[in-house]
């Protein structure tokens, strides 16, 4: 029998249209089935919850973090995030390293963070692939939204320190682009070998490789590239390697992307910026502000706000959002930036992102303003199923 559930009298706000102020929203199995203005139709035959003098909202989704892959308060027994043994991963599977028992999990929906983005970290010049995963659940097959949902570069600093100590390309910004290019150029000559075989049956398949395997999406257009870029220089090699090949792809981080913001909004670059409470900790990051989001959202840049969890914690990405509201970034955009903004980035808009029939009811309950240190979510309901809160049963 269907289960079905009617949040009434609150104040909606659906994220990719005009806010609702007395609203009802019709929750059937786990999925959005209407939303509308008070009073509700009366042929409503499942449970009723009066949420008078409340909001609600999208469940918030962070585009760039590594939720399970450092286990809260582990040190190597928990760090799973960087395979800093070979500069070039990308056969590397993140659903293999989430341990979705980390409290960092309950800790972010309790937030009101329903989905992340989470994989590898950036030591590796080509990291390993990316996954979507909701925050509640025991099983990670069962959290998957979907996998891979990107493949993650990275360049800069990052790569160059890992490796300067090993002895070891790549030791220059010179040697992080080769490897990435070698290995895309791998990746083509492979899909033509294989395309070959599959026309001429006197042509000589290639042998297996697992990491071409894992790259002929990229190359192939179908999975975009998460690059992880600071300095404006290294966003803008992202940009030239991405030309290069044909790259689908996005700006991670972004820091300095407020210098050439003009460029990114024509070239409809999305960039997911964050940690924004970070200090200058290594000198890429010397063009640090938290007015990044608002200079680059009001030249035309898609933008969604990230915590880059566990360098930021995944609660306080309501906090980030609300510097970002202190340093001009419009109210109404910035719950696009965590909401309907990172669900269209990365391609799950269909699932998630905003209070729409059709989607999965992720939303979030408050009875303030989401985006202050004080605030605190009422309830949190996760694939229609309440997670957070009295009503919670995980």
């Amino acid at each position: 029998m269907a289960r079905k559930q009617r949040l009434i009298g609150a104040r909606l706000f659906p994220a990719d249209r005009d806010e609702i102020p007395n609203g009802y929203l019709d929750v059937t199995d786990g999925c959005i089935t209407a939303i509308g203005s008070m009073p509700a139709p009366d042929d409503f035959d499942g449970e009723t919850i009066d949420l008078a003098g409340k909001a609600i909202y999208p469940g918030f989704i962070d585009a760039h973090c590594h939720l399970g892959m450092w286990e809260d308060g582990l040190d190597f027994e928990g760090d799973d995030g960087n395979e800093d043994t070979d500069p070039a991963t990308p056969q590397l599977q993140a659903i293999d390293a989430i341990n979705p028992y980390d409290r960092c999990f309950q800790e972010a929906r309790e937030a009101g963070v329903t989905t992340v983005i989470t994989g590898p970290g950036s030591a590796n010049p080509i990291g390993g692939q990316l996954c979507a995963i909701q925050t509640a659940g025991i099983c990670t097959d069962d959290m998957i939204l979907k996998a891979p949902i990107a493949m993650k570069m990275a360049l800069g600093e990052n790569p160059k320190s890992t490796y300067h100590g090993k002895n070891q390309a790549p030791v220059t910004r010179m040697a992080t682009a080769a490897i990435i290019r070698e290995n895309l150029r791998q990746a083509q000559e492979y899909d033509r070998r294989l395309q070959e075989a599959e026309e001429d049956e006197d042509a000589e398949k290639p042998d297996y490789d697992a990491k071409c395997e894992a790259l002929l999406p990229v190359v192939r257009g179908e999975l975009p590239v998460h690059f992880h870029a600071h300095r404006l220089d290294d966003i803008l090699t992202a940009r030239r390697i991405a030309k290069e090949f044909g790259l689908r792809y996005v700006i991670v981080h972004g820091t300095a992307a407020h210098l050439a913001a003009d460029l990114f909004a024509d070239e409809q670059i999305d960039i997911l910026c964050g940690p924004l409470l970070s200090d200058r900790s290594k000198p890429e990051l010397r063009d640090l502000t938290p007015e990044n989001p608002a200079i680059l959202q009001k030249a035309g840049v898609r933008i969604a706000i990230v915590t880059d969890h566990p360098v930021i914690p995944l609660p306080y990405l309501g906090v980030c959002t609300g510097l970002a509201i202190r340093e001009g970034l419009p109210r109404e955009e910035a719950l696009k930036a965590v909401t309907i903004n990172p669900a269209r980035i990365v391609g799950i808009d269909d699932l998630v992102g905003s209070l729409t029939p059709g989607k999965r009811a992720d939303l979030v309950v408050f009875d303030s303003d989401p985006f202050t240190i004080a605030a605190k979510p009422v309830a949190v309901m996760i694939g229609g199923k309440w997670v957070s809160g009295e009503r919670a049963s995980v």
